[in-house]
């Protein structure tokens, strides 16, 4: 499909926009801390040890399905508000796990009038016929649970008009806590009558559907889930999340808060998860090349070791495992390029956060959305770099791409900085771990070794697509300019950084998090019924 960004939408985020002006405002101090100590009559609540730290969480599985109907206890009606990169992967599992539970749930889809999505709804069963497809206020009043899933600044522009058409007694369902930032920035909240609750799948929309569809004969695969309760008026606001969840397929749901999921979410898509792996790879290909590869070899000792091989150990062994199976002569390599990477990509990544926490990339998000009509998103991936990527994709032998130790000590440094900007800030390590290490190695650079980058940006949100534009090039410029000048001119390795990435503790989180992890790797070629965006 053809991402469009129609004249409607441009207006929508205008007017968001003019009342979101920019100003003058430093970083707030956040509560970032997740609840995590939560209770559930439904679900089975697990403690796991995350780096010496108990957190809870829920085990996800197509076995709890017989358990929606207890969760979705009182909600009758579903409406599932929006098409954009989350809204088609939730509407259709939750249609499916709620009809194989035997729940008599309708769940219907509302989009603005005349928009281009009513035919992709309809290809995927959703129809004015059946009343499962609608304009989306008309769905919103109808709708026990309203699963607002519009694009994040049209959230900001269009908030008042859907808290005013939702039904008393109806729960608010949210997917980001960007509307909570912004209702914040300008002294309001959500109405109190309400209950507000949050589902985050952390991984593209797209991701989410294929694994779903992908993991339905072992007991289900999907994208992990943060969960958050932000008003419970009605006392059942957390079983109701829970299930949510779990018709997601999320393999494994943790607490969070929608600060906490904000600040964390927005600013890990600018860092490791998009825009970060894109400035590395766009300079590390350079650097290869100066250094006399040809361009083939320079896109596959850059990208293709990323996302073929150093994101494949992480996934299922870990972040010190690229580390520990390299040779002693290629450890040292890694050490240089980690050591003179990670405090010119902390830099980068602590600005990224005090822009998010003090709700100046909000406001960024929503200036773009004004701007939208006038300068439309544009391609990322027509540098020489993605050229010679698609080449080399053509020709990719997979059980032969190269571990490149350099390569890798760049990429783990950036990990790494993003990781201890989140804890120093006060994450809790199950919201850190997947918004750092799992986000990115199991639903994201999937899509980028599939087809490129644009092809795992561009399926993300309007949020994360404008972010990664704005921070690849200042991970790319500050990587060369300080970075590859340090190892180039011999600066001696920093014994200290490296130390502590041996003996860091988020080591014992990441390998907590990969026993929780279905046996199920992504296919993104296969067949399903998902529709991947492609901006011509």
């Amino acid at each position: 499909a053809t991402m469009k960004f129609t004249l409607a939408l441009g207006a929508i985020l205008a007017t968001s926009a003019a009342a979101f002006a920019p100003a003058a405002v430093a970083p707030r101090a956040v509560s970032t801390t997740a609840v995590n100590s939560f209770s559930s009559e439904i679900f089975d609540v697990r403690s796991v040890d995350m780096a010496g730290t108990t957190e809870q969480i829920v085990k996800g599985g197509r076995d709890l399905f017989p358990k929606l109907p207890k969760a979705f206890e009182g909600i009758k009606e579903v409406g599932v508000i929006g098409w954009g990169s989350q809204a088609p992967a939730q509407a259709q599992n939750l249609r499916d796990s709620l009809n194989e539970a035997g729940c008599d749930i309708k769940v219907r889809i509302g989009l603005r009038e005349g928009s281009s999505s009513f035919e992709e709804a309809r290809e995927v069963g959703f129809s004015e016929d059946a009343d499962t497809l609608g304009e989306m206020f008309d769905i919103i009043g109808k709708s026990d649970l309203v699963m607002l899933l519009i694009s994040d600044a049209a959230q900001a522009a269009l908030y008042k008009e859907v808290f005013a058409a939702m039904k008393p007694g109806a729960t608010l369902g949210l997917s980001h806590g960007f509307l909570l930032g912004y209702l914040e920035s300008i002294g309001e909240s959500f109405p109190e009558d309400m209950d507000v609750i949050a589902v985050c799948p952390k991984g593209m929309g797209p991701s989410v559907r294929r694994l779903y569809e992908q993991g339905k004969e072992v007991n289900g695969a999907g994208i992990n889930a943060s969960f958050a309760v932000h008003q419970d008026k009605s006392g059942k606001a957390t079983e109701l999340a829970l299930g949510w969840g779990v018709a997601l397929g999320s393999p494994f749901m943790f607490e969070t808060t929608l600060t906490s999921e904000y600040c964390s979410d927005i600013y890990g898509e600018r860092g490791i998860l998009l825009g970060a792996v894109h400035g590395i790879v766009e300079s590390l290909y350079r650097r290869y090349q100066r250094q006399g590869m040809s361009a083939e070899q320079a896109f596959i000792e850059s990208c293709e070791s990323i996302t073929g091989n150093i994101v494949k150990i992480i996934s299922t062994q870990g972040i010190k495992a690229v580390y520990d199976g390299l040779n002693d002569d290629d450890k040292k390599i890694f050490e240089e390029a980690y050591s003179a990477s990670y405090m010119p990509a902390k830099e980068i990544l602590q600005e990224i956060y005090d822009e998010v926490s003090s709700g100046n990339e909000i406001r960024t998000v929503i200036m773009h959305g004004k701007r939208i009509n006038k300068f439309p998103v544009g391609k990322i991936d027509g540098t020489d770099t993605w050229a010679v990527g698609e080449k080399v994709r053509e020709s990719r032998d997979e059980e032969n791409i190269p571990l490149n130790p350099f390569t890798a000590g760049v990429y783990v440094a950036t990990m790494m900085a993003q990781i201890d900007v989140l804890l120093e800030a006060g994450h809790p390590y199950s919201e850190v771990v997947n918004e750092s290490v799992i986000e990115a190695v199991d639903s994201l650079c999937p899509y980028m070794h599939y087809r490129g980058v644009a092809f795992m940006v561009d399926n993300c949100s309007f949020t994360a697509k404008t972010g990664s534009r704005k921070w690849a090039p200042r991970f790319d410029y500050i990587l060369d300019q300080l970075a590859y000048t340090a190892v180039d001119n011999g600066k001696p390795v920093n014994e200290d950084i490296i130390t502590a990435f041996k003996e860091h503790k988020v080591h014992e989180a990441v390998t907590a998090c990969c026993e929780l992890r279905p046996t199920v790797d992504i296919s993104v070629g296969a067949a399903s019924s998902t529709k991947e965006i492609v901006i011509e």
